[in-house]
């Protein structure tokens, strides 16, 4: 069993891995004026890795693993919070179809982008030994 203070560090290193990570992709490319379009793709990204996790067997088989890459990298990497205030503020410039388009369309492709992960990844252990080349 890992202990509780093992899984917290492990999030909290992955956390912080991701959030800088986030916090320079969005000074390398800034959301536009008109639409925060790296939000969006970072969040669409980070749902499909999440997704895409129980692919990895190590990942499958680590509690510590899990919870760096889960919950820490990628839930530091996305962002509910940015993607709340940049709604509101499309709403307070008045720019209702923006934002209608921005909370619709971000919902509908992180929902995607995880059905579309789904599909990559085995449905079971022994799906993904085969798909590993493993002989179990």
């Amino acid at each position: 069993m890992t202990s509780p203070v093992r899984l917290t560090l492990a999030v909290a290193a992955g956390g912080a891995i991701g959030a800088v990570a986030r916090y320079l992709l969005g000074e390398w490319v800034p959301d536009g004026a008109t639409f925060p379009w790296t939000t969006l793709t970072i969040n669409v990204v980070g749902s499909f890795l999440l997704a895409l996790l129980p692919v990895l067997a190590f990942v499958r088989r680590s509690p510590i693993w899990t919870a760096a890459l889960g919950p820490g990298l990628l839930g530091g990497f996305t962002t509910l919070s940015t993607y709340a205030e940049q709604s509101r503020s499309l709403l307070a410039d008045d720019r209702l179809g923006a934002a209608a388009g921005y909370v619709g369309g971000t919902l509908a492709a992180c929902l995607v982008a995880v059905v579309l992960a789904s599909l990559l990844t085995p449905r079971s252990e022994q799906d993904a030994l085969a798909a590993a080349g493993g002989d179990e």
